[in-house]
């Protein structure tokens, strides 16, 4: 079964980028390596054949796992949603019960970076902002207990 993966047109140009640079530059260097290992004799202790062998299997595996992503992958596209209401791209600045803003920018499960205010659509801020509109409130609940914010602009921009 296919499941979504949305994601910015940056975040997605980010995967494709690492997963040629894997397939068509660290692959081939790695296979080298283990090549000239390989052909040095005896492979059981052969520190430069094992970890190679091993770099190879953690190659290979991203490999598959950013070609799934990519099979995957819905583009959405921030700048050309023009909507009131919160969906994914969107920036939203939220003000808690303390008086303090917050931003936040709804992307994909690939994107994520807590530093940048950037949380997933599936996380639990995001689940709960999704749909709401400029001057709702929300509860969410957190593993560390209950935020309450309300939404004071939802914005649609490029995410960087």
């Amino acid at each position: 079964m296919k499941k979504n993966n949305y994601i910015s047109p940056k975040g997605h140009q980010r995967l494709l980028d690492e997963l040629n640079e894997l397939v068509r530059v660290e692959r081939p260097e790695v296979t080298r390596l283990v090549q000239w290992a390989a052909s040095n004799g005896d492979r059981s202790e052969n520190a430069d054949y094992l970890y190679g062998k091993r770099r190879l299997r953690e190659i290979d595996r991203r490999i598959r796992f950013l070609t799934q992503r990519l099979d995957n992958a819905v583009v959405v596209d921030p700048e050309k949603i023009s909507s009131d209401k919160v969906q994914f791209g969107a920036t939203i600045k939220v003000i808690d019960e303390n008086g303090a803003e917050r931003l936040f920018t709804i992307v994909g499960v690939d994107e994520v970076d807590t530093a940048r205010c950037r949380i997933s659509w599936q996380s639990p801020i995001g689940k709960t902002l999704l749909g709401k509109q400029e001057g709702d409130e929300v509860l969410v609940k957190v593993p560390s207990g209950e935020l309450n914010f309300e939404i004071i602009s939802i914005i649609y921009k490029s995410i960087d």
